[in-house]
């Protein structure tokens, strides 16, 4: 029913709120009247009777005298008979609404009100604030694309880098992939009664293809230095606080401020799980999308996974399957969850339980992970392609890193080998997305692009990108790196920052780091997730659908990183194998930084063999 409402700021200067709700009143159908402020409570009250009005609005900025000023109010309305027939309600900073209830109001509402709110006092109706929230949801960052070629060229050189690569794998096999297969039966038989004495032999072959320390742990129950088991009463309190933040975070904070906005990545690896949760909640709550598991760097160069809910003292939390399952079961339903295996002896099997575990993402990059005293080229080689394939079978969407961040790799060759694994897991049926490195990069410190600004170069790395192919683009990891420093506020602010690019330049995902990360001498701080995490909420507000403008010399340099890719591919072409080119220094030199890795050499084997 069409209700007639009176709005007076009982203030001698405050009204943009009632102004507000003037607004939504009338586009729900009512009649609103707004007096000026400043006005007697007679003055207003004379102005309800006046108008015959059913309802009154009033505001109150200012504290001083605000129960002797409301409590006289009431008692005018009181003596004029419209206290009877017209329902009263009061709001503004000043007010609570135990106060306004004290004083004979209808209803009382504070700082944070919102117009539904006000609109359903009017309307006689139980305000319900869930249903005035945007439902926060899971968003597949690869929906809308078709993974096109859009420069012919390329796309040809790719595919045939792609056949030479699978042709060139077709028959070989390693221990990281042999463990893969089998950590797949062993997590199959542990939902199965009677199946204990087939999983002890399945455990003693697995510990048959892992290093001395990991077989240790199924022989002999010896767990790792600086490792150690979950007690029962801390898995008590863990699975108690999961349950109360649980509880505690009903409507997660939604950073994007327009549609299309980039969501937003944090990562954690404090080598506690129940750590990571703590951290993880506090992203959630404000307004994080998805998580990133990070795995201690001692993993990367280790054959075989361990298992058992267990807490490291180091970063980098340990992957098992319990404790992925667990972090899994800790998240908010609308978080997405990438549990990274981009590098390292354990990719394939990462794969394996990401995608038994629930994850809704992984990482995986060969021309990466075999640089910079990485994996031995021809172990990762053959490890990606199945686990490509693994990506494939468990749905699972990856994203391709490049090896610009630790060692100085030139874009263009970067990139080169990103997009080798982005063709190859187009082959195979997965869903790569691209991850170029947005930052102050080693290259640039050496080159001088970004002497001037931070925009032109990163903008040119998009614009290469989406003139090659048309799929997903999600920078990273994190946005800002090298650009931040000890100071929390400018770390803060590169961030910021540089999402406001990313938003502008129209990727579909940005990484960020706290803004203690980069530069922490010790335990990441949650207050620190909290800067950058509103820094960039605060960024996509001020920019809204708006764009931050490159200059002329970021289409320059994209034209220049396209034709370097195409020449680096050529070069590709020309050596015998696509690993004989890793090793050579094709998509990277030891002078850019980008030596060969060296764990896991000498382990491939052909499967007629085994």
């Amino acid at each position: 029913m069409k209700k007639k409402v009176l709005l007076s700021p009982i203030d001698p200067v405050h009204d943009i709120g009632l102004k507000m709700i003037k607004r939504g009143l009338e586009e729900a159908g009512h009649e609103a009247f707004l007096l000026p402020p400043d006005l007697k409570p007679e003055e207003i009250i004379q102005e309800g009777i006046d108008k015959q009005v059913d309802i009154i609005l009033l505001s109150r900025t200012l504290g001083y005298g605000v129960a002797e000023l409301l409590g006289k109010f009431v008692d005018l309305a009181e003596a004029t008979g419209l206290r009877d027939r017209v329902k009263i309600g009061i709001g503004g900073m000043a007010i609570r609404p135990e106060l306004a209830a004290e004083l004979g109001f209808d209803g009382g509402f504070g700082p944070g009100t919102t117009v539904e709110e006000a609109i359903a006092f009017v309307e006689g109706k139980k305000y319900n604030p869930k249903a005035h929230f945007v439902k926060k949801e899971k968003k597949d960052m690869t929906a809308t694309y078709d993974y096109t070629y859009k420069h012919p060229e390329i796309g040809k050189l790719l595919e045939q880098i792609v056949d030479g690569i699978l042709e060139w794998a077709k028959d070989k096999s390693s221990p990281g992939i042999e463990r893969a297969h089998l950590r797949e039966e062993m997590i199959d038989l542990r939902a199965k009664d009677g199946a204990s004495q087939e999983l002890k032999k399945l455990q003693e072959e697995y510990a048959s293809y892992s290093d001395d320390m990991i077989a240790n742990f199924y022989r002999k129950g010896e767990i790792i230095s600086k490792l150690r088991r979950f007690t029962g009463e801390e898995y008590r309190a863990f699975k108690d606080f999961v349950q109360r933040s649980r509880k505690n975070l009903q409507t997660p904070s939604i950073l994007q401020h327009v549609e299309g906005q980039p969501i937003v990545w944090v990562q954690y690896g404090t080598g506690c799980p129940f750590m990571d949760i703590a951290h993880i909640k506090v992203s959630e709550a404000w307004g994080a999308d998805g998580v990133v598991h990070f795995d201690p760097s001692w993993a990367a160069r280790t054959e075989g996974y361990m298992e058992g809910f267990l807490t490291h003292e180091e970063n980098g939390s340990v992957i098992t399957p319990e404790n992925l399952f667990e972090i899994k079961n800790a998240l908010q339903d609308s978080t997405l969850w990438q549990v990274r295996a981009h590098r390292g002896l354990n990719v394939t099997e990462t794969v394996v339980l990401a995608g038994l575990c629930g994850a809704d993402l992984t990482k995986i990059n060969i021309a990466y992970g075999s640089m910079a005293a990485g994996t031995d080229p021809e172990r990762l080689t053959v490890d990606s392609i199945e686990a490509i394939k693994y990506a494939a079978k468990f749905n699972l969407p990856y994203d391709l890193p490049t090896n610009e961040e630790l060692a100085g790799v030139p874009a263009h060759k970067a990139f080169a080998g990103m997009l080798i694994s982005t063709a190859l897991g187009i082959r195979l049926g997965a869903r790569p997305i691209l991850q170029p490195l947005f930052a102050y990069s080693p290259e640039v410190m050496i080159n001088g692009r970004m002497e001037d600004n931070y925009v032109d170069f990163n903008a040119a790395k998009i614009y290469a990108l989406r003139s090659i192919i048309n799929a997903p683009i999600w920078p990273g990891a994190p946005i800002g790196f090298l650009t931040q420093t000890e100071d929390r506020v400018q770390s803060s602010v590169t961030t910021g920052l540089h999402a406001g690019l990313a938003a502008s330049l129209g990727v579909d995902a940005i990484s960020i780091a706290s803004s203690d990360e980069a530069y922490s001498g010790g335990p990441i701080a949650a207050p620190s997730r909290c800067d950058t995490l509103r820094s960039v909420g605060e960024v996509f507000r001020n920019l809204g659908q708006t764009r931050i403008q490159s200059s002329a010399k970021a289409k320059s340099w994209s034209d220049e990183l396209v034709l370097g890719i195409e020449q680096v591919l050529k070069a590709v072409l020309k050596k015998p194998t696509f690993v004989q080119a890793l090793y050579d220094g094709v998509l990277g030199s030891k002078e850019e930084g980008a030596y060969p890795g060296r764990n896991g050499a000498g382990t491939i084997f052909t499967r007629n063999m085994v």
